[in-house]
């Protein structure tokens, strides 16, 4: 065969090779999207929708607030079932250790034993979970019984009725989330509360620290909810 020839199909073979590269590329994304797309990953909806049902009546202990909104009632025991689901929820930190105190946020930093941040550690404590930098913080906008101006040793007491109203006052404030929640919840929008609330309470889903409980949120919210209108009544 001719030099010339020879030198042609050289170049003409890696100018093929090339095209491959692209055209292979896009076929994978496309079937990884529609892997992602027939499992309903929640990378695409948010939540898995291949789930178990839900079955039976959640254990959630009683608000230590004995007063308000019963949507938004309802609300906190549903996050305090996802972030806190023990006998004891008030007293509790993270992992389940208790604490006895609770004059103050106990500032315990435990370390994280599991999900995306494994050795880090975490000073996330009571009903709610609040790590200490966002109870001063919150405290200092809703706690109904702040320290005297002139008692500049004292803290922000996080007795289970102050964790509750702290919590109450934080929901119900519209300002807060651009969005008001009692009126969602009232119009069923559940779903929109869960991943509003979602940056602050990574259980509830659309995150990455989903546990057991996650996909069953919306039921035991109903469930919740039946038992506060009940208790209104």
């Amino acid at each position: 065969m001719p030099p010339s020839q020879r030198q042609s199909r050289q170049i003409v073979s890696p100018a093929k090779s090339k095209k491959r590269g692209p055209i292979l590329g896009t076929a994978c994304l496309l079937l990884t999207v529609a892997w992602l797309i027939s499992t309903e990953s929640p990378l695409i909806f948010g939540r898995s929708l291949h789930q178990l049902p839900f079955v039976g009546n959640v254990d959630s202990v009683p608000l230590a607030m004995e007063t308000g909104d019963p949507y938004i009632r309802a609300l906190m025991r549903t996050i305090s079932v996802a972030e806190s689901h023990t006998a004891d929820p008030y007293h509790t930190l993270y992992g389940g250790q208790r604490i006895n105190d609770l004059t103050q946020h106990p500032d315990l930093c435990i370390k994280i034993v599991a999900g995306p941040n494994t050795d880090d550690c975490t000073t996330a404590a009571g009903r709610y979970q609040f790590l200490s930098t966002t109870w001063l913080e919150k405290a200092r906008q809703y706690h109904p019984e702040p320290p005297q101006w002139y008692s500049w040793w004292a803290d922000y007491n996080f007795g289970p009725t102050y964790q509750d109203a702290v919590v109450y006052r934080w929901l119900s404030d519209f300002d807060a989330w651009n969005a008001d929640i009692p009126d969602l919840l009232r119009q069923g929008q559940v779903e929109e509360v869960f991943y509003l609330l979602s940056g602050t309470w990574t259980s509830l889903g659309y995150g990455t620290e989903d546990n057991v409980v996650t996909p069953y949120l919306r039921e035991i919210y109903q469930q919740m909810l039946q038992e506060e209108l009940a208790a209104a009544q």
